[in-house]
């Protein structure tokens, strides 16, 4: 362990880590499971990261089956690379690939999307029209950026007159970068924030400040900078240990904090942005801000009937089991990824958590017998903290620190080594949940 860790600490040893160690930790394949035959109708609503990871494990693990996945997505975004590009560091090329590309062949893929569900039914209706019977529903949607929720802010404004807003999409993440490259060559006052609601990556605005706060530096602008930090409620982070780590560091770099600040609205003209506060509205002027809205279920999710109906229900989430990710009152519909209506897990890597546990479990059921994975909240966030460190953040339901490389990567430092995991290996390690191999 004490030369694994004198290698880790080492540029030069750490690509040679990442590359054959870490890195190959987490690509390496489990060992071939038992296929099943079955006849069995499954749909999979959403080919982003869960929908097409669990079709490429159920396509392996289930002989004869019918499996549908409907998507009308042409394009596949590695989302966790928004951040990267919208800080310069990578361009939007890097996080858009064909979503087509990493669906396995044996499945039917109909490109257009769910416009109704009905669980009492079992049936799925597209927008163009296709009936779809199931004997079984997986849904992995992901959410919906309420984009209309920002009075006066509309997406044709980003990328100018300092507007970014980088969950769009990796264009706007690219136009976002454009906007603070110029805010941080000129400085002013810069607003960075996330939602009230429930959000994927909640970590991601973190980061984005900690960056726009690097960039400024790196230019020798900082001094000309103010950077606020709008936080939704009275705390900067969910687990308390980080959250006291971050708040650390954002006074150790400067960074202004204005808790329960929730944006509301935006006047372009007048560069004014506008925050609902437990004292009544709140006007703040900006030079750049970056924009996120709230965050819920798609439309055709809340109508469904699947929402919990006395918890989130301002957003939608759907009503499964936390630890079994199978829906409360209808058993043959399970949940994946940003749309579950679970206390903790919209990240890409909870998703890699919650496939061996809906794959279990349907399985199970298809051979006779009882699933037995678990999902105990897993969430990763890579927080990155500066160009080239970052915190490798892993927590659960209980708020407990549940590292994946104790004694080699300490979660709260800022370590070159998790900014590796974040900027190389990630990637890769996404890319082989999608095909079902991680």
């Amino acid at each position: 362990m004490n030369e694994l860790r004198d290698l880790a600490t080492s540029r030069r040893g750490f690509l040679g880590l990442a590359a054959g160690g870490l890195a190959t930790a987490a690509l390496t394949a489990p060992a071939p499971a038992q296929t099943v035959r079955s006849s069995a109708r499954i749909v999979i609503l959403g080919a982003g990261a869960g929908g097409a990871a669990i079709a490429n494990r159920l396509a392996a693990r289930i002989e004869g089956a019918r499996i549908t996945i409907v998507d009308g997505r042409q394009q596949h975004w590695y989302q966790p690379g928004f951040t990267l590009i919208a800080s310069g560091l990578r361009p939007a090329s890097y996080s858009a690939s064909s979503t087509g590309e990493w669906l396995p062949r044996s499945i039917e893929w109909i490109a257009e999307y769910a416009a109704e569900i009905d669980p009492e039914a079992q049936r799925v209706t597209t927008t163009g029209g296709t009936r779809l019977d199931y004997d079984y529903l997986i849904v992995a949607t992901g959410l919906t950026l309420d984009w209309d929720a920002i009075e006066g802010f509309s997406l044709d404004m980003v990328g100018q007159d300092g507007i970014g807003a980088h969950y769009a999409s990796p264009e706007a993440a690219a136009a976002t970068w454009r906007e603070m490259d110029r805010y941080t060559d000129r400085g002013g006052v810069a607003h960075i924030g996330r939602p009230a609601t429930e959000m994927k990556c909640a970590g991601a605005p973190l980061k984005y400040a900690f960056l726009t706060d690097d960039r400024a530096r790196s230019k020798g602008t900082r001094g000309d900078c103010q950077i606020i930090y709008a936080a939704h409620a009275g705390s900067l982070f969910g687990v308390p240990i980080v959250n006291e780590k971050v708040r650390m560091l954002f006074d150790d770099r400067g960074i202004d904090v204005r808790y329960s600040h929730v944006l509301r609205a935006l006047d372009a003209e007048r560069k004014i942005a506008t925050y609902d506060t437990p004292g009544g509205p709140v006007e703040l002027g900006y030079d750049f801000i970056n924009v996120i809205p709230p965050q819920r279920a798609p439309q055709v999710v809340r109508d469904s009937g699947l929402s919990w109906a006395d918890r989130w229900t301002d957003q939608g989430w759907i009503e499964v089991d936390m630890h079994t990710l199978r829906h409360a009152r209808y058993p043959n519909v399970f949940g994946i990824g940003d749309i579950n209506g679970v206390p903790k897990g919209k990240t890409a890597a909870s998703v890699k958590w919650h496939l061996p546990v809906v794959e279990d479990h349907l399985v199970s059921e298809l051979a006779g017998r009882e699933g037995t994975r678990r999902f105990d909240g897993y969430t990763s966030c890579p927080l990155i903290t500066r160009v080239g460190r970052a915190m490798l953040i892993e927590f659960d339901y209980n708020d407990n620190l549940v590292p994946s490389f104790p004694g080699v990567i300490a979660p709260l430092e800022e370590l070159w080594i998790s900014w590796l995991m974040k900027e190389v290996a990630l990637k890769a390690t996404y890319n082989a949940m999608l095909r079902g191999r991680a």
